[in-house]
């Protein structure tokens, strides 16, 4: 699997509107982008530091995956997104070398990425997200 960068560190938090000030007053990064994305029942907030991203992630309802991590282990890290060429393809390269899937095909994800998860049980804990290259904003 050709892994082309890190496309974003995705970080659970309970509000993003109480994340602003660090992020854009003392780090000086400037938020470009707040969306619900529905389905997953997430509300996201973007910020680039060079070719990286970083995603706050705020839940939007009790029952997303977002509210259930931070009930679990709080807020922080909750996964890491690498770009690769084709997420169809580097999905059936893990399958064939034993990872579990979360997701057994591409789905839509905050900005109109095509995206699909590996469960953390088969990469060493880490909740790992692969996402089209060449679609970034």
């Amino acid at each position: 699997m050709e892994l082309t960068h890190i496309e974003h560190l995705g970080i659970a938090v309970k509000s993003i509107e109480a994340c602003l000030p660090y992020y854009e007053g003392v780090l000086g990064l400037k938020c470009y982008n707040i969306e619900v994305v529905e389905d997953q029942k997430v509300k996201t907030a973007f910020f680039k530091v060079g070719q990286t991203k970083i995603e706050l992630l705020e839940p939007t309802s009790e029952e997303s995956t977002i509210a259930k991590f931070i009930e679990k282990r709080g807020e922080g890290i909750h996964h890491i997104a690498f770009a690769v060429p084709d997420v169809q393809s580097a999905l059936e390269e893990v399958a064939a070398k034993g990872v579990q899937l979360i997701d057994k095909a591409p789905r839509g994800g905050a900005e109109g990425l095509d995206i699909a998860f590996l469960h953390p049980k088969s990469t060493c804990g880490v909740l790992t997200e692969l996402c089209m290259e060449g679609q970034d904003k």
